[in-house]
């Protein structure tokens, strides 16, 4: 019989899960891997709906989600949750996504239990331990732990290797670009009731996300004001925010924008409805990680609304451009992209840097080479390659 690996993804949150879903489908369909999912739920009803877009059944759930958890919560919960579910199943590998509490926790737990780690989403750095907070720790001790390292970028891979880590490095592309080959189509009916009424032939719309730790208090308060004056000023323009479940987050946004005739609050979107609105929208204005990602790949200009990122390959490329925290700078950064076609045009026609819909299939084909199940490695993803 031929040998198989035991290979068991540990995620929990939404947006692991859009990352980490398709990996799970790839591994899956290997016949020499035996597939595991396990989900700390950090996220609850979030993690569910990418759950259920994928049709994805996890094998254990710890369901570890309280209300006004604590980072110290999540971190503990994990943890004695994860010993057990790794005492009894003894996988052979695990994987673990980019930079969440769960990430690093589920690294610590395997480490303990003499488990090999493989960690999705390494090698991004923004060089300040604070900022994003507690993210950027969490990806440098996951790093630590690791014995396989999934670069997206050949830059992710070079800044592992300046931190010193000489083995076990693949650059693969990013599984997110995976996800939006399955996720995205021409004929789309949203969810979310609001988005059907939208013509997104006659407004232009602009998807909305803020929700970072570190942005909370006055940064959050000028993208909020910038967010306000940008639907004030500028023609023909709808702005729409699926609101984070943070009662800090929703209380702001209402107490800004709550008012404003042509800004839409509306609930978390599932990742069906955010792909597909972000397929459709005009501009993304984000503090996310992860959407830096994704809007380029689809052709959408994107404003980062923090003072860094750890991902400027899309800045380098020319798809994003940091808008920062100050209200006079996003909205004058926003304005001339609506105002200006061939401004607007760079930037939509920008390479994406992140991937070409088979990073999934190097990290299972890499999982098996490390375990001599595979004759040879890999071929290095390259951007632009054809």
């Amino acid at each position: 019989m031929e040998r198989k690996i035991k290979v068991m993804s540990i995620f929990g949150t939404r947006p692991e899960a859009i990352k980490m879903a398709p990996l799970v489908q790839e591994l899956e369909s290997r016949e020499q891997v035996e597939s595991l999912v396990c989900v700390t739920a950090q996220h609850r009803e979030m993690l569910d709906q990418v759950l259920d877009a994928f049709s994805i059944q996890p094998d254990y759930d710890l369901d570890i989600m309280a209300p006004a958890q604590t980072l110290m919560h999540i971190t503990v919960k994990a943890l004695e949750g994860l010993a057990g579910v790794l005492q009894q199943a003894r996988p052979d590998l695990v994987l673990v996504h980019g930079d969440t509490s769960t990430t690093f926790v589920a690294a610590l737990a395997a480490f303990y239990e003499k488990i090999k780690v493989g960690h999705v989403e390494a090698g991004l750095r923004t060089g300040d331990r604070y900022s994003p907070f507690p993210e950027e720790m969490n990806r440098t001790l996951t790093t630590d732990i690791a014995a396989l390292h999934f670069a997206p970028t050949p830059a992710n891979a070079a800044n592992l290797r300046r931190e010193g880590v000489e083995q076990g490095i693949y650059v693969t592309g990013n599984t997110v670009i995976d996800a939006l080959t399955s996720t995205v189509r021409p004929q789309y009916t949203f969810d979310c009731p609001r988005l059907n009424q939208i013509d997104f032939q006659k407004e232009r719309v602009i998807l909305l996300t803020a929700h970072r730790r570190e942005n909370y208090g006055q940064p959050f308060e000028h993208i909020m004001e910038a967010a306000k004056q940008i639907a004030a000023q500028a023609e023909g323009v709808r702005v729409v925010y699926p609101v984070h479940l943070s009662p800090y987050v929703r209380q702001t946004a209402q107490q800004y924008l709550g008012q404003v005739p042509n800004v839409d609050l509306i609930e978390p979107l599932g990742v069906m409805d955010m792909h597909n609105l972000m397929a459709r929208c005009a501009l993304v204005m984000t503090d996310s990680g992860g959407i830096q990602e994704e809007a380029p790949s689809l052709g959408k200009p994107v404003l980062v609304l923090r003072r860094e990122t750890e991902r400027p390959e899309a800045v380098a490329a020319g798809a994003v451009r940091m808008a920062g925290v100050e209200s006079d700078q996003i909205v004058r950064q926003a304005l001339t992209l609506l105002e200006n076609p061939a401004e607007y045009a760079k930037m939509a026609q920008a390479v994406n840097p992140y991937g070409d819909g088979r990073a999934c299939r190097r990290i299972a084909d890499a999982a098996l080479y490390s375990f001599g199940l595979l004759p040879a490695p890999p071929a290095d993803f390259e951007a632009g390659a054809r």
